[in-house]
């Protein structure tokens, strides 16, 4: 089973546990939408102190998921791209509809070249075969002086090295699933989802990282490998592309 088999085996395991979500929060969608406009409002205020978002913005999320930003981004041009998009609009009609979504993978959007104003692209890219893919594709993408808004949880070293080696066992057909390994194809550390942008026609406009609260949650679980090595630390990036 090489890197594609599990992404594919992570995106199985996405599909489940959204099958799951979606019986456990009927007559409780009002909670749930509250907390998406929330953090879609969150998101757009960010963008807006940057540059203004007009009303005919084009907006693309890559990776829209079961709950995604664009969903309540209040784009008149929003689209929504996920390869379980047409699973998630069955399973959450009370959102989904709201946007157009289509079903594809983010190392291959099926748009033109700078076609978006916008692109959003939450905790995402560490489920996928190729997060460096990805951020090629949303460079391709992307207008020139358009924004992008980007997160990935980031993790101590010692996780990507766990996580490789998971890797390597299911490659060699070792049928022995570590949840947390088998719901992403990768653990990125912090150093390694900043070069996620080399060599990319974008400018770093902000950068935040919550590693040092990561580390304060860690200290203060039960579980004794998490006390030492943090991990979800969350890497949250606003990006302009400059050519």
């Amino acid at each position: 089973m090489g890197r594609h088999q599990r992404a594919q085996r992570a995106l199985t395991r996405q599909l489940a546990y959204q099958q799951k979500k979606a019986d456990a929060i009927k007559g409780g969608e009002r909670d749930i939408v509250l907390a998406m406009m929330h953090s879609s409002s969150r998101v757009r205020t960010i963008l807006s102190l940057i540059q203004p978002i007009k009303p005919e913005a084009r907006v693309l999320e890559v990776g829209s998921g079961a709950q995604g930003l664009i969903f309540f981004f209040g784009a008149e041009r929003g689209v929504g791209v996920d390869p379980l998009a047409e699973s998630y609009a069955e399973l959450f009609p009370e959102w989904q509809d709201r946007v157009s979504t289509v079903a594809a993978f983010g190392e291959s959007l099926p748009f033109a070249e700078k076609s978006f104003d916008i692109v959003l692209c939450d905790n995402v890219v560490d489920h996928a075969e190729s997060p460096i893919g990805i951020v090629a594709e949303i460079a391709r993408v992307l207008k020139p002086a358009g924004l992008l808004y980007f997160t990935v949880n980031t993790h101590h070293p010692i996780y990507a090295l766990a996580s490789r080696a998971h890797g390597a066992w299911t490659d060699l057909g070792i049928r022995r699933e570590i949840e947390p390994f088998a719901d992403h194809t990768f653990h990125l550390t912090f150093s390694q989802a900043q070069r996620l942008f080399e060599g990319l026609p974008f400018r770093v406009l902000q950068e935040t990282t919550n590693i040092d609260e990561a580390k304060l949650v860690a200290k203060q679980e039960h579980d004794l490998l998490k006390r030492i090595f943090f991990k979800n630390a969350l890497y949250e990036v606003v990006a302009v592309r400059s050519s």
